[in-house]
C-alpha cells in the first residue's frame, strides 16, 4: 500500500487531521511536520531500533508517525511502567534510542532524548517511505504482562489496516467523523486511533489525559462523533454528566472496550441516549475483533458481541475462544515458540474462555488463568463479581482463587463498599443468585487492588489478609 500519509495528505490536504487543545493541523501540515520530525531523527540516529515514552500530546503523535516514515517500527513504551520494567524491555527489544516527552524524562539503560531536544536538533532531508508493506512491522507494543513477563506483540501495517477496516464496516463512517482520542497512545486502542485517522481522514482531538469534566465539555460542545473508553472511564461520564447537558448532535457513540457494561450503567446509558458499542480485542488482534451493538445491549447484557466482518470465532472443546483474523500480530517478539504455541490448527488460542450463543454472540467468562477449580466445578470470577456488582453496598469487587485443602481451590472476594454490609448478609445475597459452591468463602476490604503497568488486574497478587476480613 501507499505509504498512509502521503495517500491522504494528496487526498484530504484541507481536512483536519488531529486537535490537541488549541492547536490544530490539516493533513497537509501534519505531514509537513512529520517529515520535519523524521529528519530530525534521522539526524540523531539513522539507523538502529527507536523507543518513544509519550503521553497523549502532539509531539508524541509526530514522533510515532515520524518513525513510520523512516521505516522504523517504535518500540511504544507504557508511562506507567518502573524504571525496571522499561528497562527490560528496552533491552528485550535491543533499543539504543529512547524519545520520550520531557516530563517523563527517567534514566534508563540506552540514550535518551526529550522531544524539546529533539526539536532543536537539525532536519536531515529524508525520503519517506514509498509504500507500507502489509508484513512490514508497524509497532512493537508489549502485553500487559498479567501472567508473567510481557511480550513484545509485532503488529504489522496489515493488522492495523484491517482492523480499522473491521471497525469501519460496523460502525460506519461520515465526512465529518472526529474520534476523541484519550485512551493512551502506547496501548493498541489509542494507537488504533492514530492508524484509522489516516485510513479514514478522519480527525483525532487528541486529550493528554483523562479528566470526566473536561471530556464531557467537549463532548457536550464539539461535534466529536466517537470516543474509545473503559467502563471505569464511562461510569465517571456518566456520574460527571449533568442531568440538564446532552452530547453534541453529532456525537454517535462510545467504543467501549476492557470488559461487558453492567445494567445499572447501560440502564443510564439508555435513558441519556448515549450509544455504547461493547467490544472486545487484544494487542495480539490490534484492538477490537467483536462488537456488540447498541440495539442488542439489553437483550444480550454480558455479552462481547458478535466477530467484527473479517474475524472468525470459535470455541474449543476446553471452552477457550479462538480466532481466525488478518488483524493477527505477526508473532512475539523474539519469543516465536511462545507465539507458536498459541496457534491451534491456523486458529491462535486468545487463553480467555468463552461460548456462543445460538445466535453467534460471545459471551468471554474470563481469562483460564484466572478460572477456579473448586471440588471439581470450574468457577469464573467474572461471573461472580456480575451478580455482587448490582449489590447497593458494593462499590467494587474482584474475586481470586485460595487454595484450600478440601476442594483445591475456593473463591474468595475482595471488596470495596459503599455502606456497611456484613458477611452473613453478602453470602445470602450470593446464594439467591449462584449456586452454593460460588458464592465466596470470605470477604476482605481493600483500599485498592493490584494491577499492572497497563492498569489490568493481577488477581493472583490478591491474598487475604486477617485484619482485612469482614466479620
Amino acid at each position: 500500500m501507499e505509504n498512509w500519509l502521503s495517500k491522504r495528505a494528496r487526498l484530504s490536504p484541507q481536512h483536519c487531521a488531529v486537535r490537541a487543545g488549541t492547536h490544530s493541523l490539516t493533513f497537509a501540515q501534519l505531514q509537513q511536520q512529520v517529515l520535519q520530525q523524521a529528519g530530525r531523527i534521522a539526524y540523531l540516529q539513522p539507523h538502529g531500533r527507536i523507543a518513544i515514552l509519550t503521553d497523549n500530546t502532539l509531539p508524541g503523535y509526530l514522533t510515532i508517525l515520524a518513525l513510520h516514515q523512516l521505516g522504523c517500527a517504535p518500540v511504544l513504551l507504557n508511562q506507567r511502567l518502573s524504571s525496571d520494567e522499561l528497562t527490560q524491555q528496552l533491552q528485550a527489544a535491543a533499543v539504543t534510542l529512547c524519545l520520550a516527552a520531557d516530563n517523563l524524562i527517567r534514566p534508563l539503560p540506552v540514550k535518551v532524548v526529550s522531544f524539546s531536544e529533539l526539536a532543536q536538533q537539525p532536519v536531515t532531508t529524508i525520503t519517506p517511505v514509498a509504500e507500507f508493506a502489509a508484513t512490514t512491522v508497524a509497532s512493537i507494543m508489549f502485553t500487559s504482562g498479567t501472567s508473567g513477563h510481557a511480550k513484545g506483540v509485532l503488529q504489522t501495517y496489515n493488522n492495523h489496516f484491517y482492523s480499522a477496516i473491521g471497525s469501519v464496516l460496523n460502525l460506519g463512517l461520515t465526512a465529518a467523523d472526529t474520534w476523541l482520542c484519550c485512551v493512551p497512545l502506547f496501548h493498541i486502542s489509542g494507537l488504533s486511533i492514530m492508524m484509522r485517522s489516516l485510513i479514514y481522514g478522519m480527525t483525532v482531538v487528541l486529550v493528554d489525559h483523562f479528566d470526566p469534566q473536561q471530556i464531557n465539555q467537549l463532548l457536550c460542545t464539539q461535534p466529536i462523533t466517537t470516543i474509545s473508553v473503559v467502563p471505569y472511564m464511562l461510569q465517571k461520564l456518566l456520574q460527571t454528566l449533568p442531568l440538564n447537558q446532552h452530547y453534541h448532535p453529532a456525537f454517535r457513540c462510545m467504543l467501549l472496550g476492557g470488559g461487558p457494561i453492567d445494567r445499572a450503567t447501560l440502564t443510564i446509558c439508555q435513558q441519556r441516549h448515549i450509544p455504547v458499542i461493547q467490544s472486545y480485542g487484544m494487542t495480539e488482534t490490534a484492538s477490537q475483533i467483536v462488537a456488540l451493538d447498541f440495539a442488542n445491549a439489553a437483550r444480550k447484557l454480558g455479552s462481547a458481541g458478535q466477530p467484527l466482518f473479517p474475524v472468525q470465532v470459535k470455541i474449543a472443546a476446553d471452552q477457550h475462544i479462538l480466532v481466525k483474523t488478518p488483524t493477527l500480530a505477526a508473532g512475539y517478539l523474539n519469543q516465536a515458540a511462545a507465539f507458536t504455541k498459541k496457534i491451534r490448527a491456523g486458529w491462535f488460542d486468545t487463553d480467555d474462555i468463552g461460548y456462543l450463543d445460538a445466535e453467534g454472540f460471545l459471551f468471554v467468562k474470563g481469562r483460564s488463568g484466572d478460572m477456579i477449580n473448586s471440588g471439581g466445578e470450574n468457577i469464573f470470577p467474572g461471573e461472580i463479581e456480575a451478580v455482587y456488582q448490582q449489590h447497593p453496598a458494593i462499590k467494587q469487587i474482584v474475586v481470586a482463587g485460595h487454595a484450600d485443602p478440601t476442594w483445591g481451590s475456593v473463591p474468595l472476594a475482595y471488596i470495596q463498599l459503599n455502606t456497611n454490609i456484613s458477611t452473613a448478609e453478602l453470602r445470602a445475597y450470593g446464594r439467591q443468585h449462584l449456586a452454593h459452591y460460588k458464592v465466596p468463602r470470605a470477604f476482605y476490604c481493600v483500599a485498592d487492588f493490584p494491577r499492572t503497568g497497563n492498569g489490568k488486574l493481577k488477581r493472583q497478587a490478591l491474598t487475604p489478609q486477617p485484619e482485612q476480613q469482614l466479620k
